[in-house]
């Protein structure tokens, strides 16, 4: 009776191996480019139209830019918005749903932080109404998911995570140097495009990344009359070709274009 050695054994298992490795890859295959597939927003076939919410300063959401893919950084309206004093950045942000059993709905949520290097900021207590807008950018070119004008920051306790702040006797808020202004402000639900609510919005894609460029980009601007007063005092220069707004961009890939 034949019996194959050993070494044939061995020249047998080699073709039946590499027929189960190569199966088994062909099977991992689909769900790694699956993995890497960028959704894109799906829009209804009719336009989206711009639409009046409710809330301080009269807010308006920016639905006909649901889906525009432009650069993340506006364009400058006068000088100074990329100097660092007075200076807006980003504390965090993020959703939280009470859940049908406790008040209150979904909300999401920037906190921010504003500070000066040399003199005090004089910010008219409140804020003037309506001098934030925001823009949520999905990643790999899937444009905004959120875009609204005339929001309100509401200035809140540091130590107190959400607590506003009484408006000062004094008529305004007054920024030492060195010292931080914390604000919040809330996206308001009818601000972002279809496919997302606010407790999504801000989503990676896909979710479990490390890498930055699978999450969203923010765009926030504050935009009051001191901004511009404290810039001409600080460089010494006339305000008139100044800007009166903050920017602050979560993360931009190639700071060369703005």
């Amino acid at each position: 009776m034949f019996r194959p050695s050993p070494r044939s054994w061995l020249l047998l298992a080699v073709p039946v191996l590499a027929l189960l490795v190569l199966t088994a890859w062909q099977a991992y295959r689909p769900a790694a480019s699956e993995q890497r597939t960028h959704p894109r927003l799906e829009l209804p076939p009719e336009p989206l139209t711009d639409t009046p919410l409710p809330g301080r300063g009269s807010p308006t959401a920016l639905l006909s830019e649901c889906g525009v893919d432009d650069w993340p950084r506006p364009a400058a309206r006068g000088d100074g918005e990329r100097g660092r004093d007075p200076q807006l950045v980003f504390g965090g942000w993020g959703s939280h749903d009470p859940g049908p059993n406790r008040p209150g709905r979904p909300r999401f949520t920037v906190h921010l932080a504003l500070h000066t290097d040399r003199l005090p900021l004089l910010l008219a207590a409140p804020l003037d109404v309506g001098n934030i807008t925001l823009d949520i950018f999905g990643p790999h070119g899937e444009g905004r998911r959120a875009s609204v004008r005339g929001l309100s920051a509401t200035v809140v306790d540091a130590s107190f995570e959400g607590k506003p702040v009484r408006p000062p006797k004094s008529g305004s808020f007054r920024v030492e140097p060195g010292k931080t202004l914390r604000l919040d402000v809330d996206l308001p639900a009818g601000a972002v495009c279809p496919g997302y609510t606010v407790t999504d919005v801000a989503r990676c894609t896909p979710e479990q990344t490390n890498d930055s460029a699978d999450c969203p980009v923010l765009t926030l601007t504050l935009t009051d009359p001191a901004i511009r007063a404290h810039r001409a005092v600080t460089t010494g220069t006339a305000p008139a070709g100044l800007s009166d707004r903050l920017v602050v961009v979560s993360e931009e890939p190639d700071v060369s274009r703005a």
